[in-house]
């Protein structure tokens, strides 16, 4: 009761600005919440998207989206790029291959992004001359993603079930993003396989880092998954990779996560892996295969 209250508080006192004018979109709007407090992380803008038509009759799938700023208007980004998500989603609403959805996008935290991307408890399992270095030199001293994901699921979520219509249930829950984004966004499904239903990860950045010997934390990651992955029963996670510019290093230890997903029981219905020959690391690309990872989510 304590917390449902608390909740109801927050949304009672938390009104969300829309950015219709700062933010441009193609198809239905934006809403930010500034600042978004956090007793976890510090606080940061979350945007929420919201489809064409959005009703207060009917209930929507969510999908949880890490480096917000990314995602809707190259006006806005540092390299005037953008994933095109108001674009992807609004044409695969239209042709109706995937369920009513809004899309909230978190931003990161600049300084601080790779500590909270940086999966946790695989890093707790290096040796502790690398992990030491890591933290100190990577992760600005403090390793955040466990907390991170708290702010995510006991914070934001609960907010964004209170104030928009949403299906609240793991079935209508999802989580993507790329780079380290696809870090946290496995991590999340492996932490919480009660709160998120599927995950996306494009160019998932399994190095971890380019300071360290080859090999060492993808390793620690692949360890983690076959100890940690959910059931293949009902969860759905989306792999991918390019071939050019940071994307090149990444098939190997792709292929070696693609092992222990299928000793772990995923199969095609549950589990995609694919590589886009000449794709780089930029939101251009990602942008131009956005669609395959959220049909394949959030699809009828």
């Amino acid at each position: 009761m304590k917390h449902i209250f608390s909740v109801f508080i927050f949304t009672a006192l938390f009104i969300p600005c829309s950015y219709s004018q700062q933010l441009t979109v193609v198809s239905g709007k934006v809403e930010r919440l500034a600042n978004f407090p956090s007793k976890y992380i510090q606080p940061r803008n979350v945007d929420v998207w919201l489809p064409e038509g959005y009703s207060q009759t009917k209930n929507y799938t969510v999908l949880y989206m890490h480096d917000g700023q990314m995602l809707f208007d190259t006006a806005t980004t540092w390299n005037h790029q953008e994933w095109g998500v108001d674009e992807t989603v609004s044409q695969l609403l239209n042709e109706h291959k995937i369920k009513d959805v809004i899309v909230v996008g978190i931003w990161n935290n600049g300084k601080y992004r790779h500590s909270d991307y940086f999966p946790q408890k695989p890093l707790q399992a290096l040796p502790k001359n690398v992990r030491d270095t890591i933290i100190k030199n990577e992760l600005e001293g403090k390793p955040q993603a466990d907390n991170y994901l708290l702010f995510l699921v006991k914070e934001l979520k609960p907010y964004i079930d209170s104030a928009y219509n949403t299906y609240a249930d793991r079935r209508h829950t999802f989580v993507a993003g790329s780079s380290m984004g696809g870090l946290i966004s496995f991590y999340a499904i492996c932490e919480y396989p009660s709160v998120f239903g599927g995950a996306a990860c494009l160019s998932t950045h399994w190095p971890g880092s380019l300071k360290q010997k080859p090999g060492i934390i993808p390793k620690a990651f692949n360890l983690y998954l076959l100890k940690h992955l959910p059931s293949a029963e009902n969860h759905r996670i989306y792999f991918d990779y390019g071939t050019a510019t940071l994307d090149s290093l990444y098939e190997p230890y792709q292929l070696m996560v693609n092992r222990t997903m299928k000793a772990k029981g995923y199969t095609k219905k549950n589990w995609i892996t694919k590589k886009f020959e000449g794709d780089s690391h930029t939101e251009t690309a990602w942008q131009k295969r956005l669609h395959i990872p959220i049909e394949f989510l959030v699809g009828k």
